[in-house]
């Protein structure tokens, strides 16, 4: 296996419940870059969560091979978590203690002195802006100040690779555009982050690279446009004439990659998966109805779009 700050190769895990076999991950390979911020999204019970589990070593894997931070995960667990830092959805700060000493106390476990642990936990809580908040017990903090700080406690011994399980979950707006400030700050430093999310736009913000798993399986993989355009998801572009556009959108909707094509008025509303050429292909199918473009807008699909094409719409508990 090559390089990588996460690679795994056929990686599988499954479960008997009496003559049953459930395939929880079913053959996935992943590959994250060292410095990349990567996404993994999956409907509920797609098996993203188990992948997490075998990643971090709290679950093993059944068969395949997964390497994090260049260790094995099943050969050597201890080294991979002393490479990685996972931030979960449920608050697991100690509640007996102040935030600062959550942050000191992991530095101290992670071989950093008395003076340089007190040292960066101050630094980062002022970074993340909730200094403040040092002294002060998890009872006291709100919940998005609580989710700063089990990131602040995380980067405490600077991990090679950090994993976000649903990381704005449950905060409102605000701190929710809060934290992705952060968190894009830390990616710009080098920080290779994992992350799962149910929010979609704040993976198309965020990550530079995404895979889609369903059912054990990796449907989709690549930068955001990559996978729009590989889940079919159509784009729609408007096309305004000096004329009426009914004629041109007659020809236009017997374009090959062309769905649907509708006029209003001197207007053209064009629905196609494939956006290559298509603008030039319009305008010459206006000229040879004698209409001239006046203006040209196109709506890109989102990757809800996409990830509601690869993975379908029925709801899942």
């Amino acid at each position: 296996m090559t390089a990588a700050a996460i690679e795994t190769h056929d990686l599988r895990k499954s479960y008997a419940y009496g003559p049953h076999t459930i395939n929880a991950v079913n053959g996935i390979d992943l590959l994250v870059r060292p410095g990349r911020f990567f996404g993994l999204l999956g409907p509920n019970g797609a098996g993203k969560s188990t992948t997490i589990g075998m990643l971090t070593t709290r679950i093993r894997p059944t068969g395949g091979r997964a390497v994090v931070a260049g260790v094995d995960v099943q050969r050597n667990p201890v080294e991979v978590r002393r490479r990685v830092a996972v931030v979960t959805q449920r608050n697991t700060m100690d509640r007996q203690i102040s935030v600062l000493e959550n942050l000191e106390f992991r530095g101290r476990y992670f071989g950093l002195g008395r003076k340089e642990s007190r040292r960066r936990a101050l630094a980062l809580l002022e970074e993340f802006g909730i200094a403040d908040k040092a002294d002060a017990s998890l009872d006291e903090v709100s919940g998005g100040q609580a989710r700063r700080a089990m990131i602040c406690r995380a980067v405490m011994h600077r991990p090679e690779v950090l994993v976000l399980d649903e990381p704005s979950a449950g905060v409102d707006p605000q701190t929710r555009l809060h934290l992705w400030e952060l968190l894009g700050r830390l990616h710009a430093e080098g920080q290779t982050v994992l992350l799962t999310t149910h929010h979609l736009e704040e993976a198309e913000t965020l990550c530079d690279r995404i895979a889609i798993i369903d059912h054990g399986r990796v449907v989709a993989g690549g930068t955001v446009d990559e996978i729009k355009t590989a889940s079919g998801a159509e784009s729609v572009f408007t096309v305004v004439f000096d004329g009426e556009a009914q004629p041109a959108a007659e020809t236009a909707g017997k374009l090959p990659d062309v769905s649907r094509a509708e006029a209003d008025g001197r207007r053209l509303r064009v629905h196609a998966a494939d956006a290559a050429g298509l603008v030039g292909e319009l305008a010459s199918i206006g000229a040879d109805h004698g209409l001239s473009i006046l203006d040209v807008s196109t709506l890109r699909p989102s990757l809800e779009a996409a990830f509601l094409n690869l993975t379908g719409r029925e709801y899942r508990e």
